[in-house]
């Protein structure tokens, strides 16, 4: 089973990237990761209950996972973080059965890779790479990985590691998770909300005046 979260940024590169596209309509679970998905869908007339950040649902799956005895793979983040995130997993989990990890700088040998993650025997795969990469990736192999279940999880190592902070819940529970994320990385972030953001409202604008042209065609 391949999942994936979708945020406002995924929604609008989808719009220009067949890959990326082909690969999260191909996913058997999609749940939203932002809460500007949640307020656009509003505003269209779709019911969206609440978002559901990826970060937290690794943590729950993670949970399950050393409750049952689920052996799992992670994959992405530089080898540092990689190995500060098993080693945090494995004092708060201790009987987590880790069947494997590989740093996310494999390109040049993806079918290694593939192959490492099938002879692990994890059932489940967590991949933390950037988009469009992790959604693609896990599209292209899904039949080849072995696993029972995988999914995206972006930069969730990173904070697994200690790396970097999530936002505080009152800024998570009113949907500000992405400013403190500009906060905490100004010159790579600003302009990346700034564009996706606007472009975003756009689509939604769009939207809505093709579904009043409907109405009252």
């Amino acid at each position: 089973m391949q999942h994936c979260v979708v945020n406002v940024a995924k929604i609008v590169n989808m719009q220009s990237d067949n890959s990326l596209r082909d690969s999260v309509n191909s996913c058997d679970f999609i749940n939203v990761d932002g809460m500007g998905v949640v307020w656009g869908a509003r505003l269209l007339g779709q019911s969206i209950p609440e978002r559901v950040a990826g970060v937290d649902l690794f943590w729950e799956l993670i949970k399950w996972a050393d409750c049952v005895g689920q052996p799992i793979f992670l994959l992405g983040a530089k080898q540092e973080v990689l190995s500060k995130a098993v080693s945090e997993l494995s004092q708060q989990f201790p009987r987590l059965n880790i069947a494997g990890y590989h740093h996310g700088y494999f390109w040049e040998n993806e079918e290694e890779v593939v192959a490492k993650i099938r002879e692990s025997g994890a059932t489940m795969l967590f991949v933390a790479i950037t988009s469009p990469k992790k959604e693609v990736f896990i599209n292209k192999w899904r039949r080849d990985l072995g696993v029972v279940f995988a999914m995206g999880v972006g930069g969730t190592f990173d904070i697994v590691a200690g790396k970097t902070k999530r936002a505080p819940i009152w800024m998570q529970r009113f949907g500000l998770e992405w400013f403190y994320r500009v906060i905490q990385e100004p010159r790579r972030m600003w302009k990346r909300y700034l564009v996706t953001n606007t472009k975003f409202l756009w689509l939604v604008a769009k939207e809505l005046v093709q579904k009043r042209i409907k109405t009252n065609s």
